[in-house]
């Protein structure tokens, strides 16, 4: 049911060093154990060279109120990267922007709540020239920075 789908807790792919499936595993116990698993970031530019920066919503399990990319996930089973950057550009901050992928890369950042995250980064870029329409769940507050 979707109240179920809402419910349960988002699962990540895990990859190995090729960046090929090895399984997946809840969100949360993924970053207890340090697991290397599949993400994405993507930043947005506009017509003025600026970066649409998000500070994450004062809620978040980790890194709250921190400045970051325009928006960052994980992708779902089957999901293509560009496709899992679309639909959390929407969830996040509103808006859909054509993305291409610019290259990947694999970092450890451990957190101070003991978390950590380990993961094979897919870094994408699109561009966007209006307000977007932040998600207050998610999204604290956004600017353009040059």
């Amino acid at each position: 049911t979707p109240y179920f789908y809402r419910m349960k807790e988002e699962e990540v792919i895990l990859v190995n060093q090729e960046n090929e499936q090895i399984g997946t595993m809840p969100k949360m116990e993924a970053h207890e154990k340090a697991l290397l698993h599949r993400a994405f970031s993507v930043f947005i530019t506009n017509k003025d060279g600026e970066i649409m920066l998000q500070q994450r919503a004062a809620t978040k399990y980790h890194s709250p109120l921190l400045w970051t990319n325009t928006c960052c996930s994980h992708q779902r089973v089957g999901e293509t990267n560009i496709d899992a950057g679309k639909r959390r550009l929407q969830e996040e901050m509103g808006f859909q922007a054509e993305l291409k992928e610019l290259f990947s890369f694999i970092y450890k950042a451990p957190f101070d709540n003991g978390l950590t995250e380990h993961e094979y980064d897919h870094v994408m870029l699109g561009s966007f020239d209006a307000q977007p329409n932040i998600n207050p769940e998610e999204v604290e507050d956004w600017k353009w920075m040059s």
